[in-house]
Order: C-alpha cells, then sequence, then structure tokens
C-alpha cells in the first residue's frame, strides 16, 4: 500500500507507469502519436527558453545560462530530447569593451534560409548598459560553429533593450521587443516595428504596452520577453510583467489578424494575468515564455522556479529551469494557459463518451461534467499509482496534486491526501478499456461498479449489458 511517507518521498507525485503497466491494458490508440514532454523541469538553469518549431526534423532550445556569459544551442528531434542533449557554446561575451558584461534571452531564429540569434548584452564596464545584437549563421545546423556578430539592433533611442522577437505575418516581416523609452517612467514597454531586413528595421517603433495594471508593477515596472502565436483569426502576443520573483506572471495582447500590426489601436491587453506563480504545484514566476509545436498540438515553453524564497537578488538565482507543457484553446479560440503543472507524469482530460464535446473537472472539489471549463486545472487529471496495491490506480488533481478523485457516499470529490485504509478504499479505481469503446477508458471502483456520467454529474453506476449506460461510464481521454 502507499504511504503518506512513500508520497513525500517523490515530493507528492508518484510516475504513473508502474500502474499503467500492472493495470488492465488500454488500447494503444487511445494515446497521441505524438506527445509533449511530462518530464519537469525539461531542462535545469536555463532561463528565458526559447525552442524552435520543428526545423527540419529537429527541435533547438536556447537560453540565458546562470553566468550570463555566453549563447547555448543544444538540438534534438523530439522535445523530451533536448533534456539530455549535447550543448554547445556558439558564441562567448568578450573579455572587454562592448558586449563583455551580462549575456540575456537569446532567441533563435530561421529566415531566408540563415539562422539569426537575437539577444541581450551588456558592456564589461556597465553590465547592465543592455541593448539587442544579432548572430547570423549560413549553416543548415544551428549548433556548427561559423557565428557572425553582425552588430547591435539599433531602435529609435539609445537605451535599456532586450528581449527582442521576430515573427512573419501576411507577407511581412515584425521585431518586437522590450525597451525603456525616454520620458516614461516605467522599466521596459513593448515595441512593434516591420523589418527592412533579419537585421535592420523598416518603420519607427510603435508602443503597444506599457505596465499600468496592478499585476505588471510589482517590484519593477516591466512588460518584456514577447512570444508570438497566430491562431484561429487572431495574433496574441504573450508577455512577462514585474519582478524574476515569485511575482513574475504573463499577460496577453491580442489583435485581429487583419488588423495594422503598426497601430497600437489594433491591440487588446487582457486585464488579468493568464500564467501565475501556484503554490500547490510548487511552481513560482513562470513566464520569459516561448511556443513551439508537436504534431498539430501547441506547446508553451517556460521557466519557473520550485520555491517562492530567494536569497539575494533573483536574477542571480540560477534556478529559473526550462518547463514545457501543453497550450489548451477555449471555445472562443484564445488561448487556455491553466497553472504551471509541476512535476508528474502524463496528463489527461477525460470526456463522456454520451458528450463528447464536454469533460470532467472539479468545482468546489466535487466532481461534474461541463463544457468550455475556463479553469483549465480544474479539468486536468493525472493516473497515478493506487493506494490498493498492483492493478490500481488513483486520480490525481493537476493543479491541486495532494487531492485525489475519492468516491464519498454518492457523492464523488477530489479529497486531500489521507494515509488511512478507508481512503485507500475510496480512492482507488482499476482502469480498464472502455465499457463502450475499448480506445477510451473506463474506471472500476468495485466489483460491478464504474465512474459514470448522468446529467452533468459524476456518479457511481452500474451499467451492467445496458448499452446507453456503458456509454456513460466509458472517458476518451484528450
Amino acid at each position: 500500500m502507499i504511504t503518506r511517507r512513500s508520497l513525500l518521498a517523490t515530493g507528492g507525485v508518484l510516475a504513473a507507469t508502474g500502474a499503467l503497466a500492472s493495470a488492465a491494458p488500454v488500447s494503444a490508440d487511445a494515446e497521441p502519436a505524438a506527445e509533449v514532454p511530462t518530464r519537469n523541469p525539461l531542462v535545469e538553469q536555463r532561463a528565458d527558453p526559447f525552442v524552435t518549431p520543428p526545423t527540419d526534423g529537429m527541435y533547438y532550445l536556447t537560453g540565458s545560462v546562470p553566468e550570463y556569459d555566453r549563447v547555448v544551442i543544444r538540438g534534438a528531434s523530439t522535445l523530451d530530447g533536448l533534456a539530455s542533449a549535447r550543448e554547445r557554446t556558439i558564441w562567448r561575451r568578450p573579455a572587454s569593451g562592448k558586449m563583455g558584461g551580462y549575456i540575456w534571452a537569446p532567441e533563435l531564429h530561421r529566415i531566408d534560409g540563415k539562422w539569426y540569434v537575437y539577444f541581450a548584452a551588456g558592456d564589461k564596464d556597465e553590465p547592465f548598459r543592455i541593448r539587442t545584437y544579432v548572430l547570423e549563421s549560413a549553416n543548415a545546423d544551428p549548433r556548427e560553429g561559423g557565428w557572425v556578430l553582425r552588430g547591435q539592433m539599433v531602435t529609435a533611442w539609445d537605451t535599456f533593450t532586450l528581449d527582442a522577437t521576430t515573427f512573419a505575418h501576411r507577407g511581412k516581416r515584425y521585431f518586437l521587443w522590450a525597451q525603456s523609452e525616454p520620458g516614461i517612467a516605467t522599466n521596459t514597454n513593448l515595441y512593434i516595428a516591420e523589418m527592412a531586413s533579419p537585421l535592420a528595421l523598416k518603420t519607427a517603433p510603435v508602443r503597444i504596452a506599457t505596465p499600468t495594471l496592478s499585476w505588471e508593477v510589482l517590484g519593477f515596472k516591466v512588460n518584456e520577453g514577447p512570444a508570438v502565436l497566430i491562431r484561429n483569426g487572431r495574433v496574441f502576443v504573450t508577455y512577462s510583467a514585474s519582478a524574476t520573483d515569485a511575482r513574475y506572471c504573463m499577460g496577453l495582447l491580442t489583435a485581429d489578424e487583419n488588423a495594422n500590426l503598426l497601430d497600437a489601436r489594433s491591440w487588446t491587453k487582457s486585464p488579468n494575468p493568464v500564467f501565475t506563480t501556484h503554490a500547490p504545484t510548487s511552481q513560482y514566476g513562470p513566464g520569459h515564455n516561448s511556443f513551439t509545436t508537436v504534431g498539430s498540438t501547441d506547446v508553451l515553453v517556460y521557466h519557473a522556479r520550485d520555491y517562492r524564497d530567494i536569497t539575494g537578488d533573483p536574477l542571480f538565482d540560477p534556478n529559473r529551469h526550462t518547463r514545457v507543457q501543453k497550450l489548451h484553446w477555449n471555445a472562443d479560440g484564445t488561448p487556455s494557459f491553466g497553472v504551471p503543472v509541476g512535476r508528474g507524469g502524463p496528463i489527461a482530460r477525460l470526456s463522456p463518451l454520451d458528450a463528447p464535446s464536454l469533460v470532467v473537472r472539479h468545482y468546489e472539489y466535487r466532481l461534474r461534467v461541463d463544457g468550455n471549463v475556463r479553469d483549465l486545472g480544474d479539468s486536468q487529471f493525472r493516473f497515478v499509482p493506487g493506494f490498493l496495491g498492483a492493478g490500481t490506480v488513483a486520480v490525481q488533481s493537476v493543479n491541486f496534486p495532494d487531492r485525489y478523485v475519492r468516491v464519498d457516499g454518492d457523492v464523488i470529490r477530489i479529497d486531500p491526501f489521507e494515509d488511512t485504509d478507508a481512503y485507500g478504499r475510496a480512492a482507488s479505481f482499476v482502469r480498464v478499456p472502455g465499457l463502450a469503446d475499448g480506445r477510451a477508458v473506463s474506471l472500476r471502483a468495485g466489483a460491478d461498479t464504474y465512474l459514470a456520467h448522468d446529467n452533468g454529474r459524476v456518479v457511481l453506476s452500474r451499467p451492467g449489458s445496458d448499452r446507453d449506460a456503458r456509454r456513460r461510464a466509458t472517458f476518451r481521454l484528450e
């Protein structure tokens, strides 16, 4: 039997492999062919992570190293492979003079058959005199040598400038970055301009975001780290705000895909942050993200720490780790980020076979079935080893990982773990191929009882041979 001690030994989360291997088999077709990695973190001590879209069968990762002294790249044929891939240094700061200070937040982009790295660098004698510079390589593999420094990206003001990204849209290429503008009492704002080439701007900068909301000005007045995702008729820009400790978080800008992106009026800022610290999963200060894809799945790449309290300046705490998780979408076509999910195995959303547009979620700690669940974490679960030994599974809440699905009389709840036999019996299930579809799953709670959907509720049911009842007791995994 799994005890509280064994749970604590693994940080409150146990890998699903042991339980699923010993439970009744489920068709492999029920799982996606291409999977988002579930290891967390993916790469330790790589802040400001940027992962390219798959390019010629490869993913490439770059990011800030704790020493802030070089630009590194690693590559792999899968996202998960980046965790163990060999890392190569493609450029190192000079020993003196310009760019001899802090090296921050490199991004790697493939443009017109060449690779470009945009990065921020300070000077040796003034390490916080941060400006944006660009490296260029004609090699097919960006990990190879031969990178050439092409100089500084010149903007309208010679001021603190960092976190540049670039994207193409409707036949134009844009540059998007953070900068301190003279005359504005903020640390950094967000700006956009059209590019004349990968090395120069074509138009004057347009300010599209200024830190003014309460969650954007904690510690510092910051809008930085923009990342672009074009989906569902809109251009979405995520960005990071506030100090780089547990207060760091992500906001969202939105423009219509047909709008003039160089008109500040085209952009709307969401009033609340979209991705924040989540203490129950021990993830603090998530931010400075990028996006990539696995097949047709959008993937959020970001950094966060495993702890809240930091000794000294957060900037010099090395443990901002690279993490990835699936990005979901709301019914209205807007991105749904959920919570930084923390450690653990694969994450599932369960849809009842009789209501495939709905999902199982918890609300006030009770299980129910709803549509358009905007609180994504409420509908995410992990299958972990059950509390009754081999052949059983428990269903763990993702956003409250100390809670598991538990039968409490005629109510199905998520309740905190208790080291008792009664809890173990009430929170353990046998996962079997779906009663009405072998590619899906059913969860047996007793000899002939199963979790089932009943008019928006999750209940115990004895479906027997009844066709409709067996459909209600069958759940597809997203």
